[in-house]
C-alpha cells in the first residue's frame, strides 16, 4: 500500500513532469533519478486508477484525467507549503538556497538591500542572484524566482505583482545646454538617444493620445545602468525606470525632460513555477519582498 507521504512525493513528481513536459528535466529539478520520478508517477496513477500522462519518445502531455488531477495536486502541495511556511516562520529556522533572476539595475540598487536584510534574519539561507537584462529560462537555469518588468506576465507562469514603476526621459544639464531641450517627442529624432537594445520605439501619452517615436543614437546597451552613466556624462537623452532615474535626478546628475508627456508605466512581477512556490523558503522570500515593496515608484520632479 502506498503511504500518505509516498503519495505526497508522487504528486510532487507528477506536477514537476507536467510543468516541464519531461521526466528527465523533472528528475533534475527534484534531484532524483529519472527512474524514481517515473515510478512516482506510476504509483500515483495506480492509486488513482487513471492514466495521467501520455508518454511518447518525443513528448509528455497530460491526459484528460491528468488535467483534472494536476489542479488538485497543486492545491494540495500549495496548502502543504503554506503550512510549512507558517511553521518555519514562527520557528525562524528557514534554510536552503534560492536562485533569483533579476534585471541588473534592480539587482544593484534595490534587490541587494533586501537580500542582505533577509539573509541577516535567516542566516541559514543562501541566495544566488543572476543579474541580467534578458529573460532567464526558469526550468533550464533552475530559477526559483524571476523578477521581471512587464505589462503582462507569461500565462504559463505563476505571477505576483510587486509594484508599478514609471519611466522618465532624462539628460544632463551639460547635454541640454549644448543641444537644446526637446519640447515634444517628435524632436527626439534630432537628438542622440541612448537606447536599450531592442527598444528603439519610445511611446508617450498626452491627453489620452498615444505617440510613438523611433529614436537612435551612437550608444546602445543591454544594461540601463551603463546608459545612465553615459547620460550623466552628457552623451545623450536616456529613458530610465524611476528606481534608477530618481537618485540621479535628486543628485542633479540628470534632469527630467518632456514632463508634459507620460511614458508608459510597467510593473515589477515575481514570476515562478508552481514547484518553486511549493517550497517554503521561496514563498517566505516572496512574501518578504512584497511586504517591503508595497509602494509604486513615481517619477521625481526636482525642486529648484
Amino acid at each position: 500500500m502506498v503511504s500518505a507521504m509516498d503519495r505526497f512525493t508522487a504528486m510532487r513528481s507528477f506536477v514537476e513532469v507536467a510543468n516541464t513536459a519531461s521526466f528527465t528535466k523533472a528528475a533534475d529539478n527534484l534531484s532524483l533519478s529519472r527512474l524514481q520520478v517515473s515510478r512516482h508517477v506510476q504509483d500515483l496513477e495506480s492509486w488513482l486508477k487513471q492514466r495521467l500522462l501520455h508518454r511518447t519518445t518525443r513528448k509528455v502531455s497530460l491526459t484528460h484525467a491528468g488535467e483534472a488531477a494536476i489542479k488538485r495536486c497543486e492545491r494540495i502541495l500549495d496548502e502543504t507549503a503554506a503550512l510549512e511556511v507558517e511553521a518555519l516562520s514562527q520557528a525562524d529556522k528557514l534554510s536552503g538556497t534560492i536562485r533569483i533572476a533579476a534585471p541588473i539595475g534592480l539587482s544593484q540598487n534595490m534587490l541587494i538591500d533586501l537580500v542582505e536584510d533577509f539573509t541577516e534574519r535567516h542566516p541559514w539561507v543562501n541566495i544566488d542572484i543572476l543579474a541580467s537584462d534578458t529573460y532567464s529560462q526558469l526550468v533550464d537555469e533552475r530559477i526559483d524566482i524571476a523578477l521581471r518588468y512587464t505589462e503582462q506576465p507569461d500565462d504559463n507562469l505563476i505571477a505576483r505583482k510587486l509594484f508599478s514603476i514609471d519611466s522618465v526621459l532624462c539628460a544632463s544639464d551639460e547635454y541640454l545646454k549644448q543641444h537644446g531641450e526637446p519640447v515634444s517627442p517628435a524632436e527626439l529624432t534630432k537628438h542622440n538617444c541612448l537606447v536599450h537594445l531592442g527598444m528603439s520605439e519610445w511611446r508617450f501619452i498626452r491627453d489620452n493620445q498615444q505617440i510613438s517615436v523611433t529614436v537612435k543614437g551612437n550608444i546602445q546597451g543591454n544594461d540601463v545602468g551603463l546608459l545612465l552613466r553615459s547620460a550623466s556624462r552628457g552623451k545623450g537623452v536616456v529613458r530610465l525606470p524611476c528606481d534608477l532615474a530618481n537618485p540621479a535626478i535628486a543628485a542633479k546628475q540628470l534632469r527630467p525632460i518632456l514632463l508634459d508627456y507620460h511614458t508608459s508605466a510597467s510593473a515589477l512581477w515575481a514570476v515562478y513555477l508552481s514547484r518553486s512556490y511549493q517550497l517554503p523558503l521561496v514563498r517566505q522570500f516572496i512574501d518578504f519582498i512584497a511586504e517591503q515593496w508595497q509602494e509604486d515608484i513615481k517619477r521625481l520632479v526636482p525642486v529648484d
